[in-house]
């Protein structure tokens, strides 16, 4: 798939030890990282390219899943209130789910958070990733929206724990 001027491969079936959560620098770090979050989050309910950029990126916290040049998954974390981070836009590459990849990113974001002194993190979670989040111990707070006329979803919240 081709798409930002870079080419989605299709992510391994296994989590490696030689993946690495980071931010994206390079421009190809950053068309791939784009990319994904269309193909995963907008593309299969018909929304135009361009939709999976927000307006706010140059004030979040950007975070890839990288494995031999491959991006397998990618979110984000932005500031959302008094001592709040608020993760939005994780997607992981299909064929890459269930293997531990967003909880590798979620861990990364977190300790992204702790550093900022945040006490807090929120999220809106798509009614399918629901059992996700509560297994890395975030709660639900209320149904919230409806995206797309279709996709149910859950605000939901964690407490950070600054003790190590």
């Amino acid at each position: 798939m081709y798409i930002y001027g870079a080419t989605l491969r299709v992510a391994p079936f296994f989590l490696s030890p030689m993946m690495e959560i980071k931010a994206p620098q390079t421009e190809s770090e950053w068309k791939a990282y784009y990319a994904l979050r269309f193909c995963v989050l907008r593309e299969p309910w018909n929304q135009p390219l361009g939709s999976e950029v927000l307006t706010d990126e140059n004030q979040a916290i950007h975070a890839i899943a990288v494995e031999n040049g491959v991006i397998l998954g990618v979110a984000r974390l932005h500031e959302s209130g008094d001592n709040q981070g608020q993760v939005r836009c994780v997607a992981i590459a299909t064929e890459a789910q269930g293997k531990g990849i967003g909880k590798a990113m979620m861990a990364y974001l977190e300790a992204q958070a702790m550093e900022k002194g945040w006490t807090e993190i929120v999220l809106e979670a798509r009614e399918n990733a629901v059992p996700f989040y509560e297994a890395i111990g975030y709660m639900v707070e209320a149904e919230s929206y409806l995206l797309f006329g279709e996709i149910q979803h859950y605000r939901m919240k964690k407490a950070l724990n600054h003790s190590v």
